[in-house]
């Protein structure tokens, strides 16, 4: 992608939200952090979702990952995002349409240096952000409960999400776990 296009898909949220996100959440503001939308057509970008997806085999049990790979990233209704501070890859993640009211969250992964320094948190806010922006009235995902997705699960209950029936193809079970969290009622707005 030409970096004249680049800079049109750069993501720029509402001052009046992220002011709010400031003053609510005490989430850390990273200078030159970009979050944009993306092709996944960088190799950095490629390297960071095959690790997530390796990640995620080594995790959980195979009938369990439910990561996208690559060419589901790129269906119609995922929307994918890679959050860039001064150009290098921090995070990305995914917003996945299910219906007028219902999105999910996929493929949220901080790159291994940015671990803990608030880019996935950034990239969480992000998306939400986006599904209120497309009038979702729910935000869903599914993740393991395992002491490897203890972190995530962490930040995404700081948010308001809480445990729910499985929804999709989803099953609940003593792997894996779903969360939701009711837009109205998020935390960020």
């Amino acid at each position: 992608m030409a970096m004249a296009q680049r800079l049109l898909l750069v993501s720029v949220m509402p001052p009046a939200i992220a002011d709010q996100i400031g003053k609510a959440s005490g989430a850390r503001m990273i200078e030159g952090l970009e979050i944009t939308e993306d092709d996944l057509s960088a190799e950095d970008v490629r390297a960071l979702v095959a690790l997530h997806l390796g990640g995620m085999h080594a995790e959980s049990p195979a009938c369990k990952v439910h990561a996208l790979p690559l060419e589901k990233l790129r269906q119609p209704g995922v929307t994918f995002y890679a959050a860039r501070v001064h150009g290098a890859l921090a995070a990305i993640g995914a917003i996945k349409h299910l219906d007028a009211a219902h999105g999910e969250l996929k493929s949220m992964r901080a790159a291994p240096e940015w671990r803990g320094k608030g880019v996935g948190e950034a990239m969480l806010l992000h998306l939400m952000s986006v599904a209120r922006t497309r009038g979702y009235t729910r935000l869903s995902l599914e993740t393991g409960r395992t002491a490897a997705f203890a972190p995530a699960v962490a930040l995404y209950r700081k948010y308001g999400f809480t445990e729910c029936t499985g929804f999709g193809d989803y099953i609940v079970d003593e792997f894996s776990q779903c969360l939701t969290c009711e837009i109205d009622r998020l935390k960020i707005c």
